[in-house]
């Protein structure tokens, strides 16, 4: 059902912008977002997050605009066909594809500095192997010796080459921060862009003019924002931050489909994209400090897994409550379900005391 609402959207209003996040997706965010917190200070790391989703976001935007012009501008040359357009974004897609490529390779190995770590730890076990073989083999000692060295012998895993090593008390605040990360996902799931524009259209008839500029505004307000969240993190903390900046966007969302009035539903809309993306560099920043440097990897990419098999369900329940003339309830549904997770994140992690050994200790 979910997909004929779609087809029907794109059909009547075929060159409506819908502007994406500009974060990256799979394996490669949690990567970029590893490696940025590996090479910048605590102090700062709020900040480059919040560039970091700003760039991204625009690049997103600006590749829209472009991949939309541009084909137009191809398919009004005789030669060309509408395939043939097309296939011009997959090119110029795959070259972009080889210029990350090449940069990826230029970059420092300050990315990694745990891998010498580990290196130099297994160096120092081998040390510590060779000098107690040669003592057992000097004093003829086959017991005592020996279960030394069994106890002290790196063990070798197999499963440690698949997965990574998360210490207990990492693993335990992974598992709440996936639940939590779960409801809030399924809740931005319910409500994407594409059923926002479809929402809009429906209720209220907005012309595509309208409502490309509607939230092509409401985007640019959201991505902008994040720099705002930056400096109240730094005056109140992490927690407090995504608590406080991400639960009036929860009930705004939640009041969106409530008046009859376009002029104070786009109002609702407006203010709910204020503070929208405001927890995006906290959370991030906060995921990067809560766990060891070795760990940043694993705990992002599962949090990433979690959430993006989370939203990929909500589409599916508003398709329900669509199908039944019950779109609205998926507005308050989300909204809710969003307010839950903001409260759940207090509740847990306020205080929570950080291991990257930065200057604040606490969230």
């Amino acid at each position: 059902m979910s997909s004929n609402f779609l087809r029907e959207l794109k059909q009547k209003y075929p060159k409506v912008m819908i502007y994406h996040s500009g974060n990256e997706i799979g394996p490669f965010k949690a990567i970029e977002e590893s490696i940025l917190a590996q090479l910048s200070p605590s102090e700062n790391r709020s900040d480059i997050f919040a560039w970091y989703t700003l760039i991204g976001t625009a690049g997103t935007a600006s590749g829209t605009l472009l991949s939309g012009w541009l084909v137009q501008k191809v398919q009004q040359m005789e030669e060309w066909t509408d395939t043939g357009a097309y296939r011009v974004i997959f090119f110029l897609y795959g070259g972009l594809g080889l210029v990350k490529f090449v940069l990826c390779l230029l970059l420092t190995e300050r990315c990694e500095p745990e891998i010498r770590k580990i290196v130099s730890l297994n160096h120092q076990a081998g040390d510590l192997e060779t000098r107690e073989q040669r003592s057992h083999n000097e004093d003829g000692d086959n017991g005592e010796t020996q279960g030394l060295l069994e106890e002290r012998r790196p063990q070798r895993d197999s499963s440690r080459f698949i997965l990574p090593h998360v210490s207990a008390e990492s693993r335990i605040l992974l598992l709440k921060l996936c639940v939590l990360f779960a409801v809030d996902s399924l809740a931005s799931g319910l409500v994407p862009a594409s059923w926002m524009v479809y929402f809009f259209n429906r209720k209220f008839d907005l012309s595509e003019i309208k409502l490309g500029s509607l939230f092509f505004v409401t985007n640019i307000i959201s991505s902008t924002s994040t720099l705002v969240a930056s400096s109240i993190s730094k005056r109140i903390g992490l927690i407090k931050t995504m608590v406080f900046t991400h639960l009036p966007s929860a009930i705004f969302l939640a009041l969106i489909p409530l008046p009859s009035s376009v002029s104070v539903a786009i109002t609702f809309l407006v203010l709910r994209s204020c503070t929208q993306a405001m927890d995006q560099a906290p959370r991030q920043a906060f995921l990067a400090a809560a766990v060891l440097p070795s760990e940043r990897t694993a705990t992002m990419g599962v949090v990433n897994v979690v959430k993006t098999l989370s939203m990929s369900a909500g589409p599916v329940v508003t398709g329900v409550l669509a199908a039944n003339h019950l779109f609205g309830l998926s507005f308050v549904l989300a909204g809710m379900m969003k307010a839950g997770y903001d409260l759940g994140m207090l509740k847990m992690f306020l205080g929570y005391r950080l291991r990257d050994g930065s200057s604040d200790n606490y969230a």
